[in-house]
């Protein structure tokens, strides 16, 4: 099995399952190191040292916005010595716990998952994507599943560590369990180009992608449209680093919005140029690896994956409130469908963006990221 098949997506639940006690009690204690702040009424600059953020995955078109910012400055502005991105694949979860990162880029099935079952003191203070990136994948030509209730008496291939979503998606839907034939597979969507499986469950931003490169006219029926929205790309803190640090957390926020609205503005060639740029940076860096199991970064797919990205992370909430807002509706949306995987959690439980909100409060000119 090719290794970039066993590290795919399991990021999205298996690992805050297994959250450890001990862990938590380490979050308990933890804070991640409270920032010191040197600015004050006279204007003088912010100074937040260091601080680490756990990215979801490797380096590419998924964290752009971050590159962005590296190379637009916006992370000095905001008064950081140094923003440390750590390539995943990781939920970040058990690292916020135990202070070793300050900041993760998560999604609401890991963050909602440790607060349910291991009371973890977390919170999620923005969003990159709006929309659930699941889909059920098929083939055009082959079961076309275009809605919900053409899975009954098809074959679908789900990864184990993704069950639960599955799930909630049938829950969510009223489907019968039983009428649904589940197979388990990996990350790697050949079972379905090979017939093995009439569906397959996947990214809309990768093996949607991989599958339709591959020549497949393609089917995506997706979570978010089918009764399981929930946020993804979180950016994802402990409870007690967001109480002691929300200043150094605005700037950093502040930055991130600045670096994102580039992938709106700028001319893709160029994005997936920087995007490039990182991903090579990375590989040479990667202690483990990791990276350069991917081989050089596909120029063609990395472009087609950011334009599937900006359909997730820009919608008309964000158009009217700015990028990684969360409305009242999809806050409760998103605990709706954690609640159909089984994952009981309340809103005030999962959510606060307060931060995000002051700063478009005060900055309404950081909402118009479109051109």
């Amino acid at each position: 099995m090719p290794l970039h098949s066993i590290l795919r997506r399991g990021r999205a639940v298996a690992l805050a399952a297994g959250i450890a006690a001990s862990a938590l009690v380490l979050g308990a204690c933890a804070s991640g190191g409270t920032a010191t702040s040197s600015g004050d009424a006279s204007g003088e600059a912010a100074s937040y040292g260091e601080i680490s953020v756990q990215y979801s995955w490797i380096k590419n078109e998924e964290f752009a916005g971050e590159f962005y910012a590296y190379e637009n400055g916006y992370y000095d502005e905001a008064g950081f010595s140094d923003v440390i991105g750590i390539s995943g694949p990781d939920t970040g979860v058990a690292k916020l716990l135990s202070g070793s990162v300050q900041v993760a880029l998560s999604d609401a099935a890991s963050i909602g998952a440790a607060i349910a079952e291991q009371d973890a003191p977390l919170k999620i203070i923005g969003a990159t994507f709006q929309k659930n990136p699941f889909t059920i994948l098929s083939l055009a030509d082959g079961a076309d599943i275009q809605t919900p209730q053409d899975l009954v008496g098809k074959t679908i291939g789900v990864q184990d560590s993704n069950a639960s979503v599955f799930a909630a998606l049938l829950n969510a839907n009223g489907i019968d369990p039983a009428d649904v034939n589940v197979v388990p597979v990996d990350f790697d969507p050949t079972p379905l180009m090979n017939g093995d499986v009439d569906g397959f469950m996947a990214y809309v931003t990768n093996e949607a992608l991989t599958v339709e490169l591959a020549g497949y006219d393609i089917t995506n029926l997706t979570y978010a449209d089918n009764g399981v929205p929930y946020v993804a790309e979180t950016f994802s803190v402990t409870d007690q680093y967001l109480a002691e640090n929300k200043d150094l957390l605005k700037a950093f926020l502040t930055a991130e919005i600045k670096g994102w609205s580039h992938i709106f503005t700028e001319d893709n060639a160029d994005t997936v140029a920087l995007i490039e740029k990182y991903y090579n940076q990375a590989a040479e860096e990667s202690a483990d690896g990791l990276e350069a199991v991917f081989g050089a970064l596909d120029p063609v797919k990395t472009e087609a994956g950011l334009d599937a990205q900006k359909l997730l992370i820009s919608t008309e909430e964000t158009e009217a409130n700015g990028l990684f807002t969360i409305s009242d509706d999809l806050k409760a949306q998103t605990v709706a469908s954690l609640a159909a995987a089984g994952w009981e959690v309340t809103v005030d439980q999962l959510f606060d963006t307060t931060i995000i909100d002051e700063i478009y409060a005060e900055n309404p000119e950081l909402k118009a990221y479109l051109p």
